[in-house]
C-alpha cells in the first residue's frame, strides 16, 4: 500500500517538457525568449510551468496532468497570433506636383504685395482690402460668410506672410504631393473655413484676424489623420507617434507670439483632422482621385476663394 502510494506521488510531481512542433507546426527549437512568452501565457491560464535550458535550446516543462490543457492553450495562443504583427500598409508613390504647389503660394504672396500698393487699378482706387476681407466675428455671424475664406488670403505683414509661406509651405507641399493638389486645396480650405467659422463663435464680436495660418495647421491635422488611418492596424507607437509630432508642431508654433490666434489654429487643426479621417478612408477604400477629378477640385477651389472676394467687393 505505502508503494502504491509512493508511485502516485512520483507521478505528481513528474515534469514534462512541451515539444515546440505540438504547438507550432512551423516551430523550430524553442528559444530563450520564446519559451518565457509560452510561460507567461501558461502562467497567465494558472498552468504551473518553468524553464530549463537544454544545451542550446531551452525547454518548457508543466507538470504531467497538465500536458494536455498547456498545449491546447499554447496552439490557441499561436494561432490567435499567427499574423500579428499586420503586414505595413503598401506606400503610394508621390504626386509629383511641387511646382504647382509652389506657384499657387506665390500667387498668395503677390497677392498681399497687391493688398501693400496704394496705385488705381484698371482706373479705380484700390480697395481696403483688410476692411472687406478680414475674419471680422460680427460681421461673419451676421452673414458675411466670404470672410471665412478671404481672411486665408490677408497678412499683417511680411513677416507674418514668411511665416505661413516658410511654414506651410513645407506641409503644403508634402500633403500636396499625398493626396494631389485638387483634393488637398479644397480640404485645406475646408478646414480654414470652418476653423474660421468655430472661432468667431467663440470669440466677441469685435474679434477679428487674417493669415492662412489656419488652414496651415488644418494641413498639420490633415497629415495626422492620415496617418492615423494608414496606420490603424499597427501598435500604438505606430500610429500615434505622427499624431504627438502635429500636437508638438501646434504647440510650438501655434502659441508662439502677442497677435497669435490660438482659436483659429487650434479649430483649424481639429477640422484638418475631421475632414482627414474620411478622406483617408476613403483613399484606403477607392484610392487617390483620378487626374480629371484633382483637376476638378481645383478648379472649385480656386473658384471658391475667387467668389468670396468677389462678393466681399460687390456686397
Amino acid at each position: 500500500m505505502e508503494t502504491e502510494r509512493e508511485q502516485s506521488e512520483a507521478h505528481a510531481e513528474e515534469w514534462l517538457a512541451i515539444e515546440p512542433e505540438q504547438v507550432d507546426f512551423a516551430s523550430g527549437p524553442l528559444s530563450e525568449r520564446r519559451a518565457h512568452l509560452w510561460a507567461l501565457v501558461l502562467e497567465a491560464r494558472y498552468h504551473p510551468c518553468r524553464i530549463e535550458q537544454s544545451g542550446r535550446s531551452w525547454q518548457l516543462l508543466v507538470p504531467a496532468g497538465e500536458l494536455a490543457a498547456a498545449k491546447d492553450e499554447l496552439r490557441l495562443f499561436v494561432e490567435e497570433n499567427r499574423n500579428w504583427l499586420p503586414a505595413a500598409p503598401a506606400e503610394r508613390p508621390v504626386v509629383e506636383n511641387t511646382l504647382l504647389t509652389l506657384s499657387v503660394l506665390f500667387l498668395l504672396g503677390s497677392f498681399h504685395n497687391l493688398t501693400q500698393l496704394d496705385l488705381p487699378l484698371f482706373g479705380h482706387a484700390l480697395p481696403d482690402w483688410f476692411d472687406l476681407g478680414t475674419a471680422d466675428a460680427g460681421k461673419i455671424l451676421a452673414g458675411q460668410w466670404w470672410r471665412l475664406l478671404t481672411a486665408l488670403t490677408l497678412h499683417a505683414d511680411l513677416f507674418h506672410l514668411f511665416g505661413n509661406l516658410a511654414i506651410g509651405g513645407v506641409v503644403i507641399v508634402c500633403l500636396c504631393r499625398e493626396l494631389g493638389s485638387g483634393l488637398a486645396w479644397s480640404l485645406l480650405l475646408g478646414s480654414g473655413f470652418l476653423g474660421n467659422l468655430a472661432n468667431a463663435w467663440l470669440h466677441s464680436s469685435e474679434h477679428r484676424s487674417v493669415g492662412a495660418s489656419t488652414a496651415v495647421f488644418g494641413a498639420l491635422g490633415i497629415l495626422a489623420a492620415l496617418s492615423l488611418v494608414r496606420n490603424r492596424h499597427q501598435l500604438l507607437r505606430r500610429w500615434l507617434l505622427p499624431f504627438a509630432a502635429a500636437v508638438a508642431l501646434l504647440a510650438l508654433l501655434g502659441t508662439e507670439g502677442k497677435q497669435t490666434d490660438l482659436g483659429a489654429h487650434l479649430f483649424g487643426f481639429l477640422f484638418g483632422i475631421g475632414l482627414g479621417l474620411p478622406a483617408g478612408y476613403l483613399l484606403v477604400r477607392h484610392g487617390r482621385p483620378g487626374r480629371l477629378l484633382n483637376a476638378l477640385l481645383a478648379l472649385v477651389s480656386a473658384m471658391a476663394v475667387i467668389f468670396a472676394w468677389w462678393a466681399a467687393l460687390t456686397r
